[in-house]
């Protein structure tokens, strides 16, 4: 499976993102999805992640009420939606899938089997 996140940009503090992964190559119905996040110097972070059926997910307390991550099986789609940008969500997103079984450990990189090109975001203040 080949993922790759899209919809990055610039845009000012306060305004609004919505990243999408698409797949090739395979379904992503049979996977957990996440979304993280690197910025220049730090370590790659979680941000989202949702559940093979979409039933569930989980968010990073610094995103929480602000990002909304959701998929369209029909369309083998994930996105992330992004409100209320503040100039720290400023990154390198990448999408991964995860074939584990349920959510445990989710946030954790090493859950996830493939990985996406990512998509530069920029919040300017």
């Amino acid at each position: 499976v080949q993922l790759q996140a899209s919809g990055g940009g610039l845009v000012q503090a306060g305004g609004s993102l919505r990243l999408s992964c698409a797949a090739s190559g395979g379904t992503l119905s049979n996977s957990n999805m996440g979304w993280f996040r690197q910025s220049l110097g730090k370590e790659r972070e979680f941000v989202a992640a949702i559940s093979r059926s979409g039933s569930s997910t989980v968010y990073a307390d610094s995103v929480k009420g602000r990002f909304t991550i959701f998929r369209d099986l029909a369309k083998n789609m994930v996105y992330l939606e992004m409100n209320s940008l503040i100039p720290e969500d400023t990154a390198v997103y990448y999408c991964a899938a995860s074939g584990s079984w349920g959510l445990t450990g989710i946030r954790t990189a090493t859950r996830y089997d493939y990985w996406g090109r990512g998509t530069q975001v920029t919040v300017s203040s």
